[in-house]
């Protein structure tokens, strides 16, 4: 039994960075271990732990495991969890005493809790202590050795935890079953070592660590053979990829060479300001295969509240970064991350941040009442503001943000603008939908003919968050 711990996993001891090509492995003694069982897996959190679940599913199906789309008639239950939030973690303890009451009804489910929850020690010290029904734990750094965990959880039937809290090494040549058929997450870095006073994200996905750059492109050459039309590149800070690598090859360089593959959509989720270069605003800006989409987390407008997150940037550097952006790439979309009621955040400080966002008018945002994790510096800050306060601030906020994410929309009616059909439409299913090359959702009347096909579709009407459009023949889309 290996458990989390957390003074190991903020270590930083300049480790070289392994990469393994044959880590994974299926012994022919575990091939058949899923035979005629099937498997649930219930994700929380960001890209990058739906792209591990696409990993997971592969692992699974490695060892005959089929898909359920139904818990209850699954033999194995993964909670694939997300740490960042306290609600998240709510969520899943709330769903582990639903899978209680099943596995009570059905003694035989394999049950596990997997992702960056299971990296924490505080959550593991509570399945222990109080559900320690459940069947495996697993982490962040172990996703390719399943199987083995697998077989030790049925063979001694018991709690099987395995959880490394380490620096971390990259893992190459795991399966994947990915999600869609016509985009796909393609990781290009693991890990961070920014340490936000606020975030847990270095303590359970390890230090930085690049991939190297020929894995990357192969793999989206060959997703290219296989008909896919966009890639999105993974991190949690993008920008930064290369950093840690003994060559002179940074975000901007991968950018151009995944661009030469002729992929036709490029995307790349996240960044982080302090490594936004004017390098990678001039490559987005050259190759039209890169979308005019960016994701810049902002988290505070007071310079202020910034430096107690650790954030290394201020206000006017940040604005000033928005400001080059939209230069170079006026067309583009901006959307942000932005956190309420930080510790000792004042009326003014807040005032600050509506005050970014007046000049910003980002496309959209993701806005959150901050959430303390245990064992980061944030967590051990006097918090002194009510949660009164913190909720009337983030309604104050999410007006704004509203009002300008329709604002943006408004920019679309009667335009003419490329969407990549994705499937059918969640709120009516004789409609398909898509995203534009700026991330906008688009409800289209269309026939299944269309999926996975990138078409002009005419903006007919808008909403806050979505926008109706028809297909059309236009050869050329027109700019907003």
């Amino acid at each position: 039994m290996n458990l989390p711990n957390l003074l190991e996993a903020k270590k930083r001891n300049n480790q070289e960075v392994l990469v393994k090509t044959n880590a994974y492995i299926v012994e022919n003694n575990l091939k058949n271990l899923g035979l005629n069982k099937k498997y649930y897996i219930k994700t929380y959190g960001c890209q990058m732990n739906e792209h591990d679940t696409e990993n997971i599913k592969a692992i699974l199906e490695d060892m005959h495991f089929t898909e359920s789309t139904d818990m209850e008639n699954a033999d194995l239950i993964l909670l694939n969890t997300c740490a960042i939030r306290e609600n998240a973690h709510n969520k899943v303890f709330g769903m582990i005493g639903r899978i209680k009451n099943l596995k009570e009804k059905k003694p035989n489910i394999i049950v596990g809790l997997c992702g960056c929850m299971a990296q924490e020690e505080v959550v593991v010290e509570e399945i222990l202590s109080k559900h320690n029904w459940l069947d495996i734990v697993f982490g962040t750094h172990n996703i390719y050795n399943l199987p083995n965990i697998l077989k030790k959880a049925m063979n001694n039937k018991k709690i099987e935890v395995e959880v490394l809290s380490c620096e971390g090494d990259i893992i190459e040549n795991i399966p994947v079953k990915r999600d869609s058929k016509y985009k796909a997450w393609v990781n290009i870095m693991y890990g961070c070592d920014k340490f936000c006073t606020y975030c847990i994200v270095p303590y359970t996905r390890g230090k930085q660590r690049s991939r190297q750059p020929e894995y990357i492109i192969n793999e989206v050459k060959e997703l290219i053979k296989q008909g896919y039309k966009e890639v999105t590149l993974l991190g949690q800070n993008v920008n930064a990829y290369g950093k840690d690598l003994n060559i002179d090859y940074k975000m901007e360089n991968l950018l151009e060479d995944v661009a030469k593959t002729n992929i036709e959509r490029i995307r790349f989720v996240t960044s982080h300001p302090w490594d936004f270069t004017d390098n990678m605003i001039a490559i987005i800006k050259k190759y039209d295969n890169i979308m005019p989409y960016i994701h810049l987390p902002l988290q505070s407008g007071s310079s202020k509240i910034l430096k107690l997150m650790g954030r290394r940037y201020t206000k006017e550097t940040y604005l000033e970064l928005y400001r080059k952006i939209k230069e170079a790439l006026p067309y583009s979309s901006i959307t942000t991350d932005i956190i309420v009621g930080f510790p000792n955040e004042t009326e003014d400080d807040f005032e600050e941040t509506l005050d970014v966002v007046k000049q910003c008018k980002f496309d959209s945002a993701y806005t959150f009442i901050f959430s303390p994790r245990v064992g980061t510096p944030a967590a051990k800050m006097q918090d002194n503001i009510s949660l009164e306060e913190k909720n009337e601030r983030l309604q104050r906020l999410n007006q704004l943000i509203n009002q300008y994410s329709k604002e943006a929309n408004e920019k679309y009616l009667g335009k003419i603008v490329p969407v990549l059909i994705e499937g059918y439409s969640e709120k009516d299913n004789n409609k398909l939908m898509g995203y534009t090359d700026t991330m906008k959702l688009v409800n289209i009347t269309g026939n299944k003919d269309q999926i996975g096909q990138i078409v002009n579709v005419k903006i007919t009407e808008i909403k806050t968050w979505s926008m109706d459009g028809e297909i059309v023949n236009e050869t050329d889309y027109v700019s907003i």
